[in-house]
């Protein structure tokens, strides 16, 4: 996401004709869109996104599970707390 965010910035510097972005080739300009495109293929050939999805996934799961024993009086293990009088 970085590198297609830099390089939107990068087009429009150069199509603005800005700074001294407006001097540099069209292989400078567009070098982000191409490592991003490397980047994702990578990411998905190796299963980063999937392990990082799947994290994500558990995350919620534990933290739906904790609250759920919360409101049935219980601690993060199961068990019941003391009763309260």
């Amino acid at each position: 996401m970085y590198f297609v965010v830099l390089g939107v910035l990068l087009l429009v510097m150069k199509v603005a004709e800005f700074g001294p972005v407006a001097l540099w080739s069209w292989w400078a300009v567009l070098w982000p869109f191409g490592a991003a495109v490397l980047w994702w293929a990578w990411a998905d050939a190796t299963g980063y996104t999937k392990r990082r999805e799947m994290d994500k996934m558990d995350e919620r799961v534990a933290k739906r599970r904790v609250e759920n024993l919360a409101n049935l009086g219980m601690d993060h293990r199961g068990r019941r707390g003391k009763a309260k009088k």
